[in-house]
């Protein structure tokens, strides 16, 4: 196999995981605080070392490569829906809630009341305050939640919704489910976001951007594909002109 199908075959790999994440962000236009996502590639140049001097193939050929997926954290819209327990970030921050794997970090503000009286999230996992569990009494009614977070039932605070972020984003590591752990030693800061009571983040998927990507890297992997055919065809038509030459 020569090097125009290595490197297709590596373009063609890169493609199909880039058409994997278009499509994962497709289908969470409408998962709540989900950041859209986007494939980097890189090239690994490799020299070739066949073929006489002054001919193309002792130059360098370049391989597409996967060099791993990025997100874009920019702000959602925060859409109404006066749920007492939905809550949405408007600007930089992330909630803090604790689960069976250790603390974790998400933007889905959905949250609800176990039968502990505890702000969780859909998952069931304690959203966590300034000193921990936040835990309510449900007869006295639905909390009030200010914008720095302070949780406070019939004019008494109960709590307060600690809100995080990070000198980079990049300490954040996908766990699936809306969540997001940090597997740096980078510690979280204060967040200078503002907390919405009665309001959800939306994903910031645009779906007419991503759609037309998914069309344009379709087609590149289809022209790759046809690529591969056509140097195929003339590798076998080189092959029966030689054959065809020794027989004479």
């Amino acid at each position: 196999m020569d090097n125009v199908l290595y490197v297709g075959l590596s373009r063609q790999m890169v493609l199909q995981h880039e058409i994997e994440v278009i499509a994962n962000n497709v289908a969470n236009v409408d998962t709540t605080g989900f950041k859209v996502e986007a494939l980097m590639v890189q090239t690994d140049p490799e020299k070739v070392k066949s073929g006489s001097a002054g001919s193309p193939l002792n130059n360098s050929v370049n391989f597409p490569l996967d060099a791993g997926v990025v997100r874009d954290f920019s702000q959602g819209e925060l859409k109404r829906t006066g749920g007492d327990f939905d809550v949405g970030i408007q600007g930089d921050g992330f909630f803090k809630v604790q689960t069976a794997a250790g603390e974790r970090y998400t933007r889905d503000g959905a949250f609800t009341l176990d039968d502990q009286g505890r702000i969780v999230t859909a998952s069931g996992d304690p959203v966590q305050g300034d000193g921990g569990d936040i835990i309510l009494d449900p007869k006295k009614g639905p909390p009030s939640i200010s914008a720095d977070g302070t949780v406070s039932q019939q004019g008494q605070t109960v709590g307060k919704i600690a809100l995080v972020n990070f000198d980079s984003l990049s300490a954040l590591t996908k766990q699936g489910g809306g969540l997001f752990s940090n597997d740096t030693n980078l510690q979280p800061i204060a967040a200078t976001g503002k907390i919405r009571q009665g309001v959800l983040e939306q994903s910031n998927v645009q779906p007419i951007l991503q759609i037309t990507r998914l069309i344009q890297v379709s087609r590149a992997y289809e022209n790759v594909s046809q690529m591969m055919d056509q140097n195929g065809q003339l590798s076998t038509n080189a092959i029966d002109r030689l054959g065809k030459l020794s027989s004479n």
